[in-house]
């Protein structure tokens, strides 16, 4: 396991939070996590990858089959946190007057007045986001990156914490706009959510098989705890060792045949660098969570897959191979030496 260099400077050391500090500003994730657990029977990755985006300000994108609990999983959050949250279901006959608002004007008077959208919200819900045109999904580009809306001549600032969780389901095809590879480079995550286990799902069954199931929460945390952690992970301890590391893993994206001769092959665009940023500060917020200071080689691993995972575009020959992003990554992440 790697630890903060020896070599660091005094004030580098100095600003390092110590282990009693992060036990307890990270007391409410804890509080948090076992009561979202009682309505959210498992999926552990997926609340592990929706704290983290909490804490670094990012965006998620879920992907899975229907009635895996995505929608459910991010609306028991919103009221365990205390959070507003509001839903948008997207399809086809959707506008982007519907999500971000529009201005209305009033004949009496001879003006305009805004009228704010649902996306003024902490936590926003974009279900099915690729079931809408591409003109709607680029309604939320503005949201998503300057984190406020344009609106005839003025300009709204969103809340804060404004976090946006979409979802879409893989096997869909008909009926369905692929997002664009600028909108999903402004997700922080791409998340896959995957079947329950044979245990989990019993105790799914035991406690959803009722016409009136028990899907109400405790706010247990607040906005002003999830702010003091913020500014507590930008002081997580990020060895120079570990920057060099995701410097490299971003680079193998783009230059695979650098590691394989056969790679090169396999990836025809790598990771910008908003995946470098992402995957820093993600790493950090990791950290956090496991209530250590600093970052180790290892929680870089454990995110690059949800951090690349939408941020690389296979070639055709990986695509009639039958290889997947997943399979690329594993074999990039294999080949970077780990410091």
């Amino acid at each position: 396991m790697t630890v903060p260099s020896v070599s660091s400077s005094a004030a580098v050391s100095a600003d390092l939070p110590s282990a009693e500090l992060i036990a307890n500003h990270s007391r409410w994730l804890g509080e948090l996590r076992r009561e979202v657990a009682r309505v959210v029977v498992g999926q552990e990755h997926l609340m592990d990858r929706l704290l983290v985006a909490l804490l670094t300000n990012g965006h998620v994108l879920l992907e899975g089959v229907p009635g895996l609990a995505k929608t459910l999983a991010v609306r028991t959050l919103s009221g365990a946190l205390h959070a507003s949250f509001k839903r948008i279901q997207f399809t086809p006959d959707l506008l982007p007057a519907d999500v971000v608002g529009t201005m209305v004007y009033h004949p009496k008077e001879g003006t305009f007045s805004p009228r704010l959208g649902p996306v003024f919200a902490n936590l926003v819900l974009a279900d099915e986001i690729n079931r809408a045109p591409a003109k709607v999904q680029s309604a939320l580009l503005e949201a998503m990156q300057e984190r406020q809306v344009t609106l005839g001549d003025s300009t709204h600032a969103l809340p804060d914490p404004f976090m946006v969780l979409a979802t879409q389901n893989p096997i869909d095809q008909e009926g369905t706009y692929t997002l664009p590879e600028a909108q999903l480079d402004r997700f922080l995550f791409k998340v896959r959510v995957v079947y329950p286990s044979a245990a989990e799902e019993r105790q799914v069954l035991d406690a959803m098989a009722t016409s009136a199931p028990k899907l109400s929460v405790n706010a247990v945390a607040n906005l002003e705890d999830l702010r003091a952690s913020r500014a507590l992970v930008n002081q997580i301890h990020l060895d120079d060792k570990i920057r060099d590391y995701i410097v490299s893993i971003i680079h193998a994206t783009r230059d695979p045949g650098s590691l394989a001769s056969h790679l090169k092959l396999l990836v025809r665009c790598g990771a910008s660098p908003r995946g470098t940023i992402n995957l820093a500060l993600a790493s950090r917020a990791l950290a956090f969570l496991k209530g250590r200071h600093f970052v180790v080689p290892q929680d870089v691993k454990d995110l690059a897959p949800d951090i690349l995972r939408h941020r690389i575009l296979l070639s055709y020959e990986a695509q009639a191979e039958g290889m997947g992003s997943e399979e690329v990554i594993q074999q990039l992440l294999e080949r970077v030496p780990v410091p």
